[in-house]
């Protein structure tokens, strides 16, 4: 189909995310159009888009933030949306707002939702406000040493200071004493000015081995909103999530509709359209406390498409071109189990660092039930100036059990080499006796979780190295017939290769 008021959309975005949504507009009938910066001129957003445009050097400052670059990349080329991914721009209210004053649409929240809940502080105001339960703290932004030294006295150790414009873990502090408290305020501030040009910083009381379960919300321009049920996505490092599934494995029925009525309460507080998620702290209580609101598709959607058979990538293209959702909350039910690896760049065994470079031999998983959704191939230079990130391993089964089971031999498929990954730390999460039981938290992974990564790795060598004698033993008889037969089987195959190859 053809979605009106607009057939040409502009993606604001790189990497997975891009690709995800260049294959929604195109099964909707959509033209694409691609953004690359100068180190993604070959990247595959770039070769499955419509059109593709440079606009700027790598540095995402020069290229993937620059609004104005973008919008009139989006007038050039004839764009009559734009849909900013997560990330980047994707939840800027300015850039939403000149899209749309531009004559566009914007495929995304609307920008007084962004606003909203885009400041932490000010969406702990609102949800206090409407009834949401939210952990306490300051619902403004603390100004200097000796409040932030009064507060926390008051509230109690241990508490968290966070970034009131920031997300992914940037400008977040846990304090347990009052010794490290200043400097830890300082520290924060500093980073949330570097990461969002606002220092503002306010102060939580930290829950104590809490999980982070979030609900996925979907609203359209009709007033009509759904749940579409929780994400665990407690298994973190550095407060970003790593690995996440759904539903949660301890959560009890009562606590899943609770939660999901007050995330839907949240979303209609702030006249929320498309795509969004409300994310709580769960206490081991079974009590629960708002977080904030993400006003944008989450990296982790496609496990919740996994278990309700929703596409949100479709959904939000449809919301967004004025349609009501084609479902009731009725309608909506968890069918099996989903589990997401984000796969990073990055070396788990030294607090996983950043690992740039070129990926040489890369080779997805597949079998039934396996969705890997990826920005690279081989040959992929995996650069410095972005979010690590390079794929995502999503995979459902009937049962936790049988996902896990299959999420094993999925990560025993993946192939990547050139770089280091976090494909061995998956599989000894996933080994682990508490994630097997259900039983984790936000400090799942500690220093001593990740020393003995080595054990994977060799595992991992083992059954290369057997699979290599097995195979060898194997050809064998083959090598002894074909001796005197003008060649090897291995050279004819590689001449019917050559001669039926694809064009």
């Amino acid at each position: 189909m053809n979605l009106r008021p607009f057939k040409r959309v502009l993606v604001a975005n790189r990497g997975e995310i891009a690709v995800r949504i260049i294959r929604a507009c195109a099964e909707e009938g959509l033209e694409t159009v691609a953004v690359y910066s100068d180190v993604d001129r070959d990247a595959r957003h770039v070769r499955m888009a419509t059109y593709a445009v440079h606009i700027g050097a790598a540095p995402a400052a020069e290229s993937y933030l620059v609004s104005e670059r973008i919008l009139q990349v989006a007038r050039d080329t004839g764009a009559d949306a734009v849909h900013p991914g997560y990330g980047f721009l994707s939840e800027n209210a300015g850039f939403a707002q000149a899209v749309i004053d531009a004559g566009m649409v914007w495929i995304g929240a609307p920008p007084e939702s962004i606003i909203g809940m885009g400041s932490k502080t000010g969406s702990r105001q609102r949800m206090t406000a409407a009834g949401v339960p939210v952990v306490p703290g300051t619902v403004e932004a603390l100004h200097d040493e000796a409040e932030v030294l009064r507060v926390a006295t008051e509230i109690g150790f241990p508490v968290m200071l966070k970034a009131s414009a920031g997300g992914g873990g940037k400008g977040m502090r846990k304090v347990d004493n009052a010794d490290g408290l200043v400097s830890a305020f300082r520290s924060a501030r500093g980073e949330a000015k570097a990461s969002f040009g606002d220092d503002a910083v306010y102060m939580e009381k930290f829950v104590v081995n809490p999980r982070h379960v979030e609900i996925q919300v979907l609203a359209d321009g009709h007033g009509n909103i759904v749940h579409l049920f929780e994400r665990d996505c407690s298994i973190q490092r550095r407060n970003q999530k790593v690995i996440e599934e759904c539903p949660c494995p301890v959560l009890p029925e009562e606590t899943r509709q609770a939660m999901a009525s007050v995330a839907v309460k949240a979303t209609g507080a702030v006249n929320y359209v498309g795509a969004g998620t409300v994310e709580f702290l769960l206490g081991g209580d079974g009590s629960f406390y708002f977080l904030e609101m993400n006003t944008r598709l989450q990296v982790e959607h496609p496990i919740t498409e996994a278990i309700t058979g929703v596409d949100l990538a479709r959904a939000q293209l449809r919301v967004a071109a004025g349609e009501p959702l084609w479902f009731k909350q009725s309608d909506l039910k968890i069918n099996g189990h989903a589990i997401e690896c984000r796969v990073y760049a990055e070396d788990p065994e030294a607090n996983f660092a950043p690992a740039p470079g070129l990926i040489q031999d890369y080779r997805e998983p597949g079998g039934p039930f396996v969705r890997v959704d990826s920005g690279v191939s081989a040959g992929s230079e995996v650069p410095i100036y972005y979010d690590p990130m390079i794929a995502k391993l999503v995979v459902w089964g009937r049962t936790r059990q049988e996902c896990i089971e299959r999420t094993d031999r999925a990560l025993r498929e993946y192939r990547i080499t050139g770089i280091k990954t976090s494909l061995g730390f998956f599989r000894k999460v996933l080994r682990d006796e508490r994630f097997l039981a259900g039983e984790y938290t936000t400090g799942f992974i500690t220093p001593e979780f990740l020393e003995d990564l080595e054990e994977v790795r060799s595992d991992e060598v083992a059954c290369i190295a057997a699979a290599i004698a097995q195979l060898d033993h194997d050809l064998k008889p083959a090598r002894a017939a074909s001796s005197g037969s003008g060649g090897s089987n291995w050279k004819r195959a590689a001449t019917w290769r050559s001669t039926h190859r694809m064009r």
